[in-house]
């Protein structure tokens, strides 16, 4: 079942002598419960094409289908309560709020969106993130691969219909970057959670179910790596 669709996505800064095309013409779908990561150097477009798929950011042509809404149809509020919603963001700096404690932090975008706690839920994302024992404490108490976590949390809490995830290991070192790669796709597969990872590397791109490349804001390369169960 097709979660994600992207229709001839172009997105272009600036213009005239100082035009740049950072995505040109990008197409491709993702399954529901698919991990798909998306790899290229610095300057490619990959992070330019995450923050459209997560409605940060709009095309400058092109369509975005997320559970068949097409998102930057949406005004500004109903695309705000989608974003609450259905897509889970985890950034490489964590985004966290520095007065608010790890439950908080991960409850904010459900409560900021006018819905009552899941208390049950909040503690089966606390103990699938091993964060049980830090619950209270802020982010300056945390280390990065805890704050990390806390960031993962956060996206996922409201069931979010695809999770993206851009660079997240980028600011951890190796081992911890390594738990977090098997936090999120412990997540792909306990719960079918729909992921999308952009990365540099490799070694990390090469773990999802499928590989996309981007070059110069072009798919270059389309590579399934294993088929779903």
């Amino acid at each position: 079942m097709e979660i994600l669709r992207v229709e001839n996505v172009s997105k272009i800064y600036g213009s005239g002598e100082t035009e740049v095309k950072a995505l040109d013409n990008v197409s491709f779908t993702v399954e529901k419960g698919e991990f798909v990561s998306i790899i290229g150097p610095s300057g490619s477009g990959k992070s330019t094409l995450l923050h459209i798929l997560g409605g940060v950011d709009k095309p400058t042509e092109g369509k975005v289908f997320i559970d068949d809404t097409e998102i930057h149809s949406l005004n500004e509020d109903k695309l705000a309560i989608f974003r609450r919603r259905q897509i889970g963001l985890v950034y490489q700096f964590y985004n966290l709020m520095p007065v608010l404690n790890v439950d908080e932090n991960i409850a904010l975008p459900h409560l900021l969106d006018g819905r009552p706690l899941d208390k049950e839920r909040l503690d089966a994302v606390v103990e699938h993130l091993g964060l049980t024992d830090r619950r209270q404490n802020l982010p300056n108490q945390l280390s990065g691969g805890q704050q990390q976590r806390v960031s993962i949390g956060r996206a996922m809490y409201s069931h979010p219909a695809i999770l993206l995830a851009d660079e997240p290991t980028g600011n951890l070192d190796r081992k911890t970057g390594e738990e977090i790669v098997e936090l999120l796709k412990e997540s792909n597969r306990s719960v079918q959670q729909t992921l999308i990872l952009i990365t540099h590397d490799e070694r990390i791109a090469m773990q999802a179910d499928r590989v996309i490349g981007i070059e110069d804001g072009r798919i270059v390369r389309n590579e399934k790596v294993r088929n779903l169960v």
